[in-house]
């Protein structure tokens, strides 16, 4: 599809498939949308967010989300649930508190410094008249360093402290932000997003997006993108989130690229993620920001003491990966959709980029499986996978 084609067929109407699918190209007034994240309401909605504007990095990008009532065939209208004119705002993640109060946690950062970023939290309000309407105040930032980057949703510790999982982009004095020092963290409230502290892992440099999971009698597993591009990583916590291992390489490639993670109601580990490395690609672009064409004297900033980030390896296919062992090996691998993922262009307007990337993905209470992944940057697309999706599948797929 041109980009063209795709915009017309942003409408959010929800169409069957030949193989018994159901997919959307969800309604975004912006040329560029990316990083969905899909989150259930109390009366079983499905809210999509996403950012959108001209190109990753402009300060013209923002938030913005869709509403599937239940039982409708068409998501509601995108709409926009921040305002900063000064600064990008990208990587939403919603959460639904214990007392029932729907926040919103996103990134701001000036342009592609994303050493520079700060954490927004703001609640969001449902209109009364309209299901599908949405809306969000002022908010305000969390009193966490510069450079702390979301992606993943937030936890709930057996104490009721919120966990917050975070990636964190380090400073170099003088020298530009490209992946080189990131590594993971968990910001830590105790009072309800009130006061914020911010835990490191230990041993995890390159280790970003952390996506955690909860296993049985308090364990947890979580899972890492990689800059190194290399593959998926793993870490555990044998007390609830309090302590983690140093992760560890998994047998899912990773291409420096979102990936989600979610527990299924039969006790399987499912994982959303392009599974290619820099190993089985030579594609190569310099950063994930070097066609903001602005103005920077600074060195990028020197890998000593850090790794060397990879940037420009396909991202596609989008694949759900699904384990037994809670996410030690992911044996079965099923494509959900393929093509050259090509991504040495953020443009989302001339056909370049062709990246099927950032999934996430949700079981519904029936079972079925819920999917939202950027498709070439110039839409978010849903996909609903029909209850027994697992099963029908291994039959196929062996």
């Amino acid at each position: 599809m041109t980009p063209d084609d795709i915009a017309r067929a942003m409408t959010g109407a929800v169409q069957s498939t030949a193989d018994g699918r159901q997919e959307a190209l969800l309604p975004s007034p912006m040329i560029q949308n990316h990083a969905s994240f899909l989150h259930w309401l109390d009366d079983g909605a499905l809210v999509c967010a996403w950012f959108g504007g001209t190109l990753e990095g402009k300060s013209d990008i923002s938030i913005f989300a869709s509403v599937l009532l239940p039982g409708s065939s068409n998501w509601g209208p995108a709409q926009r649930l921040s305002h900063d004119p000064d600064h990008s705002e990208q990587n939403p993640v919603l959460f639904t508190a214990p007392d029932g109060a729907l926040w919103l946690f996103h990134t701001s950062q000036p342009s592609g410094n994303q050493d520079e970023c700060r954490i927004r939290m703001v609640q969001v309000e449902r209109d009364g008249q309209d299901p599908t309407g949405l809306s969000t105040a002022e908010g305000r930032y969390l009193d966490l360093p510069r450079g702390c980057f979301v992606r993943a949703p937030l936890a709930l510790r057996d104490d009721g402290a919120w966990l917050l999982p975070i990636f964190r982009c380090l400073q170099r004095p003088g020298q530009k932000w490209n992946g080189s020092h990131d590594y993971a963290a968990v910001g830590i409230s105790p009072d309800a997003g009130q006061t914020w502290r911010l835990e490191e892992l230990d041993h995890s440099t390159g280790c970003v997006h952390m996506s955690p999971v909860s296993l049985d009698n308090g364990q947890m597993a979580a899972f890492f993108r990689r800059r190194q591009a290399d593959h998926v990583y793993r870490t555990e916590s044998a007390d609830g989130g309090r302590s983690w291992s140093a992760p560890h390489a998994t047998d899912v490639p990773n291409n420096n690229s979102s990936i989600a993670a979610i527990r299924l109601a039969d006790g399987r580990l499912a994982m959303i993620c392009n599974p290619v490395n820099a190993a089985q690609s030579s594609d190569r672009r310099a950063s994930l920001y070097d066609e903001l064409g602005e103005e920077d004297g600074r060195p990028d900033a020197d890998p000593s003491g850090g790794c060397v980030p990879v940037w420009g390896v396909p991202r596609a296919p989008v694949s759900v990966c699904l384990s037994q062992d809670g996410g030690i090996s992911f044996p079965l691998r099923i494509t959900i959709e393929t093509g050259p993922g090509t991504c040495l262009s953020n443009d989302s307007t001339d056909g370049r980029n062709q990246e099927m990337s950032y999934p996430w993905l949700l079981e519904g209470p029936d079972g079925s499986l819920h999917i939202a992944y950027t498709y070439h940057r110039r839409a978010i697309k849903y996909v609903r996978l029909a209850p027994g999706w697992a099963n029908a599948t291994e039959r196929n797929d062996p």
